[in-house]
């Protein structure tokens, strides 16, 4: 279900700045009154999980998908050097080097 946001109207109908979100069903009809004040839904962009999105390069980012891809991945350890956590190729882990 998507989430709206309503602005508050003053006595004349106009927008106060003060806002809330509430999830409600897309067939829903937009409400006029909350807590006893008019209110109306403000226009908001959609968010699309589109092949370029943020929300869709988490999951393209994960080990196991950057792993059937090809690609080695290193994350810091608590020596301070990295281990490999997806991937095959390369060391299993890298050592700092000592000063």
């Amino acid at each position: 279900m998507p989430t709206y946001v309503y602005e508050y109207l003053d006595d004349k109908g106009e927008g106060t700045g003060e806002s809330f979100e509430l999830v409600q069903p897309i067939t829903a009809d937009a409400l006029t009154e909350h807590e006893g004040r008019q209110v109306h839904r403000v226009p908001q962009a959609p968010n699309i999980a589109g092949k370029w999105s943020d929300i869709k390069s988490k999951g393209q980012l994960s080990n196991s998908n950057l792993e059937r891809l090809g690609f080695t991945k290193y994350e810091k350890n608590t020596d301070g050097g990295l281990s490999r956590v997806a991937g095959s190729e390369g060391p299993k882990t890298v050592r700092p080097l000592d000063d």
